[in-house]
């Protein structure tokens, strides 16, 4: 990526008080990983994050948009564009519609929601990051995922420079996968629609799933959650070829979908290091930095894990982890 000129840096500085140069990505991100962005602007409102893009788009720069941090993966090498963090977070709940720009963190969402009496979205206290990040892989766990909750999301369609609200249908919405993955857009907000209930069990639910979050993964370590997606299989004849290696948990021959962390477990890979770079001992899916770690080592660990889980189940795994700035 070609360096941007006195010119371009001039424009932008003189568009977006606050920005900053050379920022390093490692304050920014939960790997605590990435050199440093040639530009780095927080934008603290929908309007400063549709600025802060345009902005770019008029310097001639490359951006990239970024809620907290904790699905990507910045190279040692930095970013040499604009990366902006989107700190929209202005949220309201009216009967059972929760509207929230898409810099809110979703656990935060969670929480306001059961204390609301809301059910339906008590899953998402364990997804880290914010709300638009979640939106853009349709992120889930503990048995939910966010296109069962959504109604709209409010977009902006590089493509035309059109402000969109894309209903549930319109955003091809699958497993940590959504249109804005494949069209580009810059996720603003989004309306849930959620469930009347009671205030006593939907905090019940959500303190549950937080004490099994902190019983099953690193939470206290420096990481990007989870590495990779998990793979679905298809038939049953895919299925017993998987079985010839491992004795596979019945909830996932039901589920039709094997977790990456437990192939990682199974092929033996817990605890092991890469320089300053550590598979998990707690849970297969999470790469850890240790302290001092490079991003170049995380890239060579999950190659590293992937191989081996293709050589041992013929399964190849799927980075869930945004890589930003590499092969620039």
């Amino acid at each position: 990526m070609t360096p941007l000129s006195d010119e371009q840096i001039a424009f932008v500085q003189g568009a977006l008080p606050g920005v900053i140069l050379h920022e390093a990505m490692s304050k920014h991100t939960n790997f605590r990983l990435g050199g440093p962005a040639a530009l780095y602007v927080v934008a603290s409102s929908s309007d400063g994050l549709l600025t802060a893009v345009q902005t770019a788009l008029q310097a001639g720069i490359p951006f990239y948009v970024f809620g907290g941090g904790s699905n990507i993966l910045v190279s040692d090498d930095g970013y040499k564009g604009l990366m902006i963090q989107a700190a929209n977070r202005e949220m309201s709940i009216h009967e059972n519609r929760v509207k929230c720009e898409s810099g809110v963190i979703t656990a935060f969402v969670a929480r306001k929601s059961a204390e609301a009496g809301l059910s339906g979205f008590e899953w998402a206290v364990g997804v880290p990051g914010t709300i638009g990040g979640a939106v853009y892989g349709n992120a889930g766990c503990f048995g939910g995922e966010i296109k069962d909750v959504v109604a709209t999301v409010d977009a902006y369609r590089l493509s035309d420079g059109s402000r969109m609200e894309y209903p549930n249908a319109a955003c091809a919405f699958g497993y940590r996968d959504s249109l804005f993955k494949h069209e580009p857009h810059v996720i603003l907000g989004c309306t849930l629609t959620l469930q009347p209930g009671d205030t006593d069990a939907a905090m019940r639910t959500l303190n549950e799933i937080n004490a099994r979050r902190k019983a099953k993964q690193p939470l206290a370590e420096a990481s990007a959650g989870c590495m990779f997606k998990n793979f679905d299989f298809r038939d049953e004849s895919e299925l017993k070829a998987l079985r010839r290696n491992s004795d596979i948990p019945q909830g996932m021959i039901e589920a039709k979908r094997l977790s990456a962390g437990w192939l990682v477990d199974q092929a033996g890979l817990l605890g092991k290091t890469m320089g300053n770079i550590k598979v998990s001992d707690k849970h297969g899916n999470f790469i850890i930095n240790t302290g001092g770690g490079r991003a170049q080592d995380v890239v060579a660990m999950t190659s590293l894990v992937k191989m081996k889980i293709r050589d041992e189940f013929g399964i190849m795994l799927e980075d869930e982890v945004q890589l930003v700035g590499f092969g620039e």
